[in-house]
């Protein structure tokens, strides 16, 4: 069976992409990173999902960013802003490159074990603008990760990340979600790790935004 390392936070894009990869076939390996952030409450969310779900095997990497800071998720002394609509500079919910070492990480991971496919559940349609989910991203990596590898630079298996949602808005994605069967009421998407989601930070605004405008209820709770 094909294998695909699935990136996995326990979120809305992630739950979904690794339903999607699991309804083509792929063999999943799910991969999650406790990296630093300010709460578990996604991790504990991808712990749950991926046993009802049923992957191969769900891997949680231990990283510190919060060395660094630099994110109001990776640093407490800066606090997470409420949504803006018409935001035009990137939130500090950025975390400097985190995609770039989820993917050098998931690159490890894939090809230790012979995966092929990476998938990443990122779109540059409905997004808070980071930079690290654009298609021009997705491609450099590509081509990183398969300069840097032995099965992409001499094996001529070449690793692919997977992004299905790059061009989707968070409605259409949803959609595709409600059609797999994902079981959105496990996920958790508000940057405050509180018992129930805020409802305003930038991250739950989309999310509210996105079941309206796909004509669902959202089936988590709200502050």
């Amino acid at each position: 069976m094909k294998k695909a390392v699935v990136l996995f936070s326990g979120g809305l894009d992630s739950t979904t992409a690794l339903y999607l990869a699991k309804e083509k076939g792929y063999q999943v390996y799910a991969l999650s990173f406790k990296y630093g952030q300010s709460h578990n409450r996604e991790l504990e969310a991808a712990n749950q999902i991926a046993e009802e779900v049923g992957v191969k095997e769900h891997v949680v990497v231990e990283t510190d960013m919060s060395v660094w800071g630099g994110s109001s998720l990776t640093d407490q002394e800066m606090d997470i802003p409420q949504r803006e609509e018409e935001r035009e500079d990137i939130p500090n919910t950025y975390v400097p490159a985190r995609n770039m070492i989820f993917l050098s990480y998931a690159a490890s991971y894939a090809e230790a074990i012979g995966a092929q496919n990476i998938f990443i559940g990122v779109s540059e349609v409905d997004y808070s603008g980071y930079v690290d989910c654009r298609q021009e991203f997705i491609d450099a990596m590509e081509e990183a990760i398969n300069q840097g590898t032995v099965c992409g630079a001499q094996e001529g298996n070449p690793i692919k990340i997977q992004a299905p949602f790059i061009n989707m808005t968070k409605a259409e994605e949803i959609q595709l979600g409600m059609e797999l069967g994902v079981d959105y009421s496990l996920t958790w998407t508000c940057y405050r790790g509180k018992e129930l989601a805020c409802g305003s930070c930038d991250s739950c605004g989309l999310r509210l935004k996105a079941f309206e405008e796909a004509g669902y209820n959202d089936p988590i709770k709200y502050k």
